[in-house]
């Protein structure tokens, strides 16, 4: 109930948005150029982007080759499950040449932006849609805490929710890179040459470490990973044959885990005889130091996996990418497996 009454105050919202703002950006719109480009009256062509990784994968096709400009709107840390657009989210993403998000149950509110989009040229990529029926359905392993559905979400339980968290997999930053190039190619025919080569060296460094991740899956002793947090890396285990067990689904809201899912991680360390216990960048390291207070043991190395979903503007400007996340993320596997 609570979200279906958030989607109409979103609804709303959007609407009076688009209106307040729409005589402006009307006037203010380019009609385009002969080479294809929709660019704005400044001549650049528009990205928004909503995750990262996403944001990334435009800069690494793009490079230098056209007058650009990309927005990320989670730039500030917010998670992408908790996320709401601001005004100024609504009508950047109303105004832009190409928008790029994951899909998925937590960009529900997109179909209602899009359909009150000014700019009807505009090609959007949604990631999910692009996965098709290799998206997979979070999964609930055994000892993992059941997500605590809220009033009125019981109606929807048998309903399958998708894992959002798909850039996790070099096999799909490699095809969404692609998708990527394509997209903009028709955006600006002009530069769809350069933006193919680019997206053709990106994603080779792509499959590279892709290789490496591999070897490096192949040469342990280890195959299972345990999480005392969140567990958004299931297209990342997956590509590699990786086991896991964790506290929490990837998209789950929990903070504190049970006691029943305590003591049965702690077991599952102690069974498996693992040297590390697993938790994500945000995490706080509770629930992980609890699960390792109750091995018989209590020695176990506490490592972070970065899931991308929590980069900021100041990471960019630090210059934090995502094939160098995704290469410190796989020396942390070496360490844990």
């Amino acid at each position: 109930m609570l979200k279906k009454i958030m989607a109409v105050i979103l609804s709303l919202f959007i609407t009076a948005s688009l209106l307040s703002a729409c005589a402006g950006n009307n006037a203010d719109k380019a009609t385009g150029s002969d080479n294809g480009s929709t660019a704005d009256q400044n001549g650049k062509i528009k990205v928004v982007t909503t995750v990262f990784p996403l944001y990334d994968w435009v800069r690494e096709v793009a490079r230098d080759d056209a007058d650009l400009s990309v927005d990320l709107l989670l730039d500030n840390g917010v998670d992408l499950h908790s996320y709401q657009p601001t005004a100024k989210d609504i009508m950047d993403i109303s105004d832009c040449d190409l928008f790029v998000y994951v899909g998925g149950e937590s960009d529900k509110w997109v179909e209602d932006v899009l359909k009150q989009a000014n700019n009807k040229k505009m090609i959007v990529l949604d990631l999910m849609e692009i996965l098709g029926d290799k998206a997979k359905v979070e999964e609930l392993k055994e000892g993992m805490q059941e997500h605590e559905h809220e009033e009125g979400e019981e109606e929807h339980e048998d309903e399958p929710e998708y894992d959002e968290h798909v850039w996790l997999s070099l096999k799909n930053a490699v095809t969404f890179t692609e998708k990527i190039a394509e997209a903009l190619g028709k955006v600006d025919t002009q530069h769809a040459g350069s933006f193919s080569e680019n997206a053709a060296a990106y994603t080779e460094k792509l499959s590279a470490l892709d290789k490496a991740y591999q070897q490096a899956v192949d040469d342990a002793k280890v195959k299972t990973l345990l999480f005392g947090d969140r567990f958004p890396f299931r297209y990342l285990t997956d590509d590699y044959g990786l086991d896991y067990y964790a506290a929490f689904v990837g998209c789950s809201a929990e903070t504190e885990a049970s006691f029943e899912t305590v003591t049965f991680l702690s077991g599952k360390v102690d069974e498996l005889g693992l040297k590390s216990i697993m938790q994500i960048e945000t995490s706080d390291g509770s629930i992980a130091q609890t699960i390792r207070d109750n091995t018989k043991t209590k020695d176990q190395q506490i490592l972070t996996l970065n899931s991308l979903q929590s980069s900021t503007a100041e990471d960019i400007k630090s210059g934090t990418t995502y094939l160098g996340v995704m290469t410190e993320n796989l020396e942390v596997l070496k360490k844990a497996l």
